[in-house]
């Protein structure tokens, strides 16, 4: 199994029980931005509890690990579970949607890309992308984030709603380090 195989899985399955999600992280950098190496797949999900058992029936235990409790408690508390491929080793972190006004934001921004040859798959937008790796990175300073933040904003440019990432920013408490990436781009953009 490749990394596009278990997205599709994952997209399919979710599509199939009616569950909202959206592609974040490295993998949605990626897509917006610069090509890198990740190990594992991040995808946001409204998981209802009343969702738990569908969503943990529709992968098959002689193929994927998923720890059915470990789902439960996740859901509840909006928190992270892991779905492993145990052959290829694949991961991806299912990330619960939690009730705050910043992850409807996120869910409503969502957009359609064409991740795989025959099936548009649902992102993060850009935007959103950027200022996660923000917050990933006011958590542990893994200088990764702001490559990828870097990688985002080359390729996106003017398309970016630079306001939206402010507002935001200054809301989540990352707004020095929104400045400090606005004030190193004017830095380079003048010294070209």
């Amino acid at each position: 199994m490749e990394a596009d195989d278990l997205l599709r899985i994952a997209a399919e399955t979710c599509d199939r029980l009616g569950l909202t999600y959206m592609v974040t992280g490295s993998t949605a950098s990626i897509a917006y931005g610069e090509p890198r190496f990740t190990n594992d797949i991040d995808i946001l999900i409204d998981l209802p509890t009343n969702r738990v058992d569908a969503f943990c029936d529709a992968f098959s235990q002689e193929e994927f690990y998923l720890n059915r409790e470990t789902v439960r408690a996740c859901a509840a508390e909006a928190s992270q579970f892991n779905l492993i491929h145990p052959t290829s080793g694949l991961k991806i972190d299912f990330i619960v949607l939690a009730p705050g006004e910043y992850d409807r934001s996120r869910v409503a921004r969502r957009r359609l890309l064409p991740a795989l040859n025959d099936r548009d798959i649902t992102f993060a937008s850009p935007e959103d992308v950027i200022i996660k790796k923000m917050v990933y990175y006011r958590e542990g300073e893994s200088p990764k984030h702001l490559r990828d933040i870097g990688g985002v904003i080359r390729v996106q440019g003017a398309d970016l709603d630079r306001d939206y990432i402010a507002d935001w920013a200054k809301r989540l408490g990352v707004d020095d380090i929104w400045s400090r990436i606005v004030e190193r781009e004017s830095d380079s953009d003048s010294s070209t």
